[in-house]
Parts: C-alpha cells; structure tokens; sequence
C-alpha cells in the first residue's frame, strides 16, 4: 500500500479520535496509525497529527497536555460524561490497599526503611494523617549515619477524587520529607494529565495501581521529590502518633 498524504492521516486521525470519547493520548493516536498504515513513516504521521486539535477544533478537543478528545459544534460529546471512571463498588475499601501499599513503598520503591498504615489511627487531623507512613532512617549498618526522613501517601480508590488527593498529600508536606499520591489506574485521562503536571510541578510523588486485592499492581508513574519540611510540624506529628500508640512510634521512629 501507498503511504498516505498528510490530509489522509489527518482523516485516519480524526476517526480514530471520534471512536475515543473518553479520549486517547497523542502516542496512543500515533502508535494506532501507524499500525494501521506501516507504510507510512511515523515521522510524517507527527509532522500530520500533533496540530490536530487547532486544524480541526469542530471535531477535536485537547482539554489538557498530550490528550485528544472528540467533539460536537465545539462541546465535549455527551459520550465523554458516559465513559467517565465508575464509582468503586462498595464492597471493596479503601483501607485494604493500605498494607500493601506500605510494603510496595518499603520493598519495591525502596523509600522507606519501615512502613506502615496510619489512617483512621485517631490522629483526628485532617492536615496531618496520611494513608500511609514511612520512615527512612539509618541502619546500624550504614557507615555514614544521617537524619531521618518522613515518607508520607495518600491512597483513594475514587478516581474521581484526584484534587482532594493532591490536596492532602501537599498538606504533608509540612512534615515529610517526600508525599506521594496514589490513585487507581481507572483515573480519567484527562485528569491524569492534569494530576501528573501538578505533581511535577509540585514535587509530589504519582503512583497508580489496580483496584484487584490480590495484585494491585502499584506502578510509579512520578517520583516524589525530597523537601526539606517544617520541624514544628515534623515535632507535632511524631508527638501525636507517641499520645496515641507509643508502640507505632516506637516502630517508626525508634
């Protein structure tokens, strides 16, 4: 077959976007042309598609950074609101992907020399209770001693919840050294991409994984940055998790 011209991937584009209401990301849209059409080199299915939204605005959104979504007389179709992420069902709790979390950030991220869950601790503060914390601290076999630092997360099963999420695991950041956000891979692409650009922009650390017990599968999508965070706060928080359960104190920071 012929490679085609660049108006004919424009139109393989812009029927490919409008079998996507829920969106697809500008690789996704390159990667399926050109699978389509392997003839065509991808260099000029990129020199064809990367404008596509501002060639075509009638027919194509790009509501965030890297996102393309169909449209209709300049709306988004009514199609995107039916593909939204569905709600979690109820039997399934938020506080059971806690633990694992705490394992994945201790034994596969490696950020973390001891983990645990700590919501719902009866901490009673909303500023100051992650999900999850962890604790990165000297070994005895470690040569070269140094100050411990405080890994804080915030775990939602919503995906609709991406901004509360982000809000809190800023708020750590008064007393955690690194904060990191943890939402199921269900999130919508749109706030994905918005919710990946602020963690970037904000040091906060994305990790995405399955709603599935057996295997949530977390996957590191932003490494969170290492802050230097308020010792007033840092203070408070260790003193209120040692009135509360001296032994989880203990465990975290003995």
């Amino acid at each position: 077959m012929a490679k085609l011209s660049g108006r004919q991937i424009q139109e393989v584009a812009r029927s490919i976007v409008a079998e996507n209401p829920g969106g697809i990301r500008y690789s996704q849209l390159i990667n399926r042309i050109h699978e389509k059409h392997p003839e065509t080199p991808r260099n000029t299915i990129v020199g064809s598609v990367w404008d596509l939204a501002s060639r075509f605005p009638n027919e194509v959104l790009k509501p965030s950074r890297g996102l393309f979504v169909p449209t209709n007389g300049g709306s988004v179709i009514a199609d995107v609101q039916e593909h939204a992420p569905k709600a979690v069902p109820a039997r399934v709790r938020e506080e059971e992907f806690y633990e694992p979390f705490a394992e994945w950030l201790k034994n596969e991220l490696d950020e973390a020399t001891v983990a645990m869950p700590l919501g719902g601790a009866g901490l009673q503060k909303k500023w100051g209770t992650p999900d999850v914390v962890g604790v990165y601290k000297p070994l005895a076999s470690h040569r070269i001693k140094f100050d411990i630092e405080i890994v804080a997360a915030e775990i939602k099963i919503d995906p609709q919840t991406p901004v509360v999420a982000f809000g809190q695991a800023a708020a750590y950041r008064l007393f955690a050294a690194k904060s990191y956000v943890v939402m199921p891979a269900t999130i919508s692409e749109e706030d994905y991409s918005r919710l990946e650009a602020l963690c970037m922009l904000f040091g906060i650390g994305l990790v995405l994984f399955d709603i599935d017990l057996e295997d949530p599968s977390f996957r590191i999508r932003v490494r969170a940055q290492r802050f230097s965070p308020d010792m007033f706060y840092v203070n408070e928080f260790a003193e209120r998790i040692y009135q509360i359960d001296p032994a989880t104190f203990n465990r975290l920071f003995g």
